[in-house]
């Protein structure tokens, strides 16, 4: 037989050209083997295998509100997986995967010889569940021409490897924490609670079926975008499950009648549930990261460790406040549009439009190519597609970067906080209309005048420097010092003849009493007592600080109003309670932080509460029993600033304290009248609207069914006297004691200056 094959020529060179092809297999195989064209993971590495894995930020129940990924993925265990949902992949990816040990080697050489011989790079086939494993965790390179071969066998040498390290469970748990599904999600946990809203072991079976099915193309089957092409790709993996006989052909029928439903919910940094809250809880962990360090010694990072941020936030009450928010700022939009017509600034203002121009990054780009303010004004005066957001729906228009820029400034934007006024805890943070068109968080980052929500810092700095709740101060106008003349807002029919106790004067919210109230008190008496509060910011000592001409943060106002509710005491808002890395260890822990020292007697801090419960009962905060229809107990504020920029509203409860803001984000365009603009219409609602929410919910009666306490007969007597008076008949006829208001700020005033003899001997000023 050797002598036939040397005489054959033809033998002799089909042998050689076999024999040359082996080898250069062989060569082929072994420069792929040694890392020739590039490094293969070892036995060793497989062990260690660590993928990114997203941080999740979880409410105070557990339940997940969001992540912060570079892919979202979040790994589970194999015993979370459930039956059903193994068969379905089984079945539809890799019949005898319980079988082979990784590799199907007729199926191998098949793509082999197809891919290099004819160059066929759909030659497919053999490519078992450990090899698409391989190609989920390291991924392809472009190696060229034989590019899809050299993956094909790094992916089969990598398959071999972790088929020795690791067990068949254990690589089908790989599989499902690696593998991507549609919508960028890797990993199994991360699509079911994508796609349902469930975790990976509540998945029912047809479920599993569409997720297992959206592996073969996650775009082409993806559920959300192609609902009946992902319908009928499940039904194609059930049909796989009764070819294999992990169902009966009754099992098949019946779940493939069944409809496919969905409970999409988007994971991403800017849309979900309370996005404002997250941004900032991103902010904080990734401050508090830098400061820690791993086993390794290297720092955590937010994006790729699989973090557990615990936070005290209530899932369903934060559902609610983005609902009431929404809800109310849809309205309010129409009035403040309404009432403006076509005098609105965002329309006739052209250096408010052109300011906000400056602003964009194509005013920037086109700045810094050379261009001057006229050349640039033209260009973003040419139409193009722009996305606009309106409540109703988003929508895109050919419209100029100018009118973009003026649509935005036509809307009205909002915040809300609330918490647990004994702790801090906050229960929903509310920082804007939409996180993804309008980013600045009017929570955390935003100043503004807080009108007469200060104004119980006033009468609550005049309580404890002496004055008596039935103290009564006139309501007439007043030109002070400075040539300032405070006025109320109410009727002008007010008798300027009659006098107010501080409760009445409180409820009705009157500017000119809340001034002779401050100077009666002291100016800096009242700053004093507000920073005793809880208020860090400076405070301008003058007159008009009664009004709230201070500039607060809305989160700052919230804490000091903590101490209403607190017995005299200040609650830091606080969120974040622990954080864990991915083994559950505790990395930090966070407490309440309650100041030690009361800035409020238990006497003044009932007074307060009862004064401001009129406030809601009888004064400007009674919408909230009229028109909203609420009996629970509530004390509240009210607050309009200047030129009607500002609204606010102060809801408190026993057992939640809750800030309301609305107005413009640029601070030059107000509301166009009080009664639009007025804290009672534009902030009040949202509070009212939350609470009607939550009265309906059971799981919230801790909150909407506690009661203030009783007051003691003491205060009660306290405060048991006539809310208004009028003056006498000779006061009537001569006048008094208002004259004297400019005296008493001189001597205000004086007393910030220390005279000659004073400062040299530390004596009484001789002045």
């Amino acid at each position: 037989m050797l002598n036939k094959i040397k005489r054959n020529p033809k033998i002799k060179w089909a042998l050689i050209v076999l024999a040359s092809l082996f080898t250069i297999f062989l060569l082929f195989f072994a420069s792929i083997y040694f890392g020739a064209w590039g490094e293969l993971p070892s036995p060793t590495e497989l062990k260690e295998l660590k993928q990114n894995r997203a941080t999740e930020v979880l409410a105070s129940n557990g339940e997940l509100i969001g992540k912060f990924y570079v892919f979202d993925r979040q790994p589970i265990t194999y015993k979370e997986l459930p039956t059903h949902l193994i068969n379905a992949l089984v079945a539809t990816e890799d019949a005898r995967f319980f079988e082979h040990d990784g590799i199907d080697n007729r199926s191998l050489l098949r793509v082999f010889f197809k891919s290099i011989l004819l160059q066929d790079e759909s030659a497919g086939g053999g490519s078992t569940i450990s090899l698409q494993l391989a190609k989920n965790i390291y991924g392809r390179k472009d190696y060229g021409p034989l590019g899809i071969v050299v993956n094909k066998f790094q992916e089969a040498i990598i398959a071999k490897r972790l088929e020795d390290v690791y067990s068949k469970e254990d690589i089908i748990r790989l599989y499902f924490n690696t593998v991507p599904f549609s919508d960028n999600t890797f990993g199994i946990e991360s699509a079911a609670m994508k796609f349902f809203g469930k975790h990976t072991s509540e998945i029912n079976l047809e479920e599993a079926a569409v997720l297992v099915g959206t592996l073969k193309a996650s775009h082409s089957y993806n559920p959300r975008i192609f609902p009946e092409r992902s319908r009928l790709r499940r039904d194609v993996v059930l049909e796989q499950m009764g070819k294999y006989e992990y169902l009966t052909e009754a099992e098949v029928k019946e779940a493939k009648q069944r409809e496919l439903v969905l409970n999409y919910k988007n994971y991403s940094h800017d849309k979900g549930l309370a996005p404002y809250f997250r941004a900032q809880v991103r902010k904080d962990v990734s401050q508090i990261l830098d400061t820690l360090k791993n086993k390794d010694g290297k720092k955590f990072n937010i994006y790729r460790d699989g973090l557990s941020v615990h936070t005290t936030l209530n899932y369903k009450m934060q559902t609610l406040a983005e609902e009431a928010l929404k809800e109310h700022l849809k309205d309010l939009q129409k009035q403040h549009e309404a009432a403006w017509g076509t005098a609105a600034p965002w329309l006739t203002n052209q250096q408010i439009v052109k300011d906000a121009l400056k602003k964009t990054s194509a005013w920037k780009r086109l700045e810094k190519e050379g261009k001057n303010d006229s050349q640039i004004m033209a260009e973003l005066n040419n139409t193009k597609p722009i996305e606009l957001f309106d409540y109703d729906k988003v929508e895109t228009r050919n419209v100029s970067t100018k009118d973009s820029v003026a649509h935005y400034l036509k809307f009205l934007n909002a915040g809300m906080l609330a918490l647990t006024p004994q702790t801090g805890a906050v229960q929903a943070w509310v920082g804007g209309i939409d996180f993804e068109y309008f980013q600045y968080d009017h929570v955390s980052q935003s100043k503004r005048q807080v009108g007469s929500t200060f104004k119980p810092f006033v009468y609550t700095a005049a309580l404890e420097n002496g004055i008596e709740p039935c103290e009564y101060f006139s309501a007439r106008e007043v030109t002070y010092a400075n040539g300032w003349t405070p006025s109320n807002s109410g009727s002008d029919e007010d008798d300027p003849h009659m006098n107010y106790n501080l409760k009445e004067a409180l409820s009705k919210s009157m500017n000119t009493i809340a001034v002779k109230v401050l100077m009666e008190t002291g100016i800096e008496n009242v700053v004093n007592q507000a920073k005793a509060m809880g208020i860090n910011s400076e405070l301008p000592q003058v007159p008009s600080i009664a009004l709230g001409t201070a500039s607060l943060s809305l989160t700052e106002l919230t804490e000091a109003y903590t101490p209403f509710v607190n017995e005299g005491k200040t609650s830091r808002a606080f969120y974040i309670t622990k954080i864990e890395d991915g083994e559950g260890n505790i990395l930090a822990e966070f407490k309440p932080e309650i100041s030690k020292d009361r800035s409020i007697s238990e006497t003044n801090r009932k007074i307060m509460i009862e004064m401001m419960k009129a406030t809601v009962n009888e004064g400007t905060a009674t919408r909230l029993r009229t028109t909203y229809g609420l009996r629970n107990d509530i004390a509240g504020k009210t607050g309009t600033t200047q030129n009607n920029k500002d609204g606010w509203f102060v809801g408190i409860t026993p057992n939640l304290l809750a800030v309301t803001w609305v107005g413009s984000d640029d601070h030059r365009i107000g509301f166009r009248n009080t009664y639009v603009g007025q804290g009672a219409n534009s902030a009040l609602p949202i509070f009212a609207k939350l609470m009607q929410k939550m009265n309906s919910e059971s799981g919230f009666n801790e909150i909407t069914q506690a009661r203030f306490r009783p007051v003691s007969s003491e205060i009660k007597e306290m405060m048991d006297c006539d809310p208004e008076k009028r003056d006498g008949f000779f006061k009537r006829l001569f006048g008094g004691g208002d004259k004297d208001e400019p005296k008493k700020q001189e001597k205000e005033e004086k007393k910030k200056k220390k005279g000659f003899f004073k400062r040299l001997f530390g004596g009484k000023d001789k002045n």
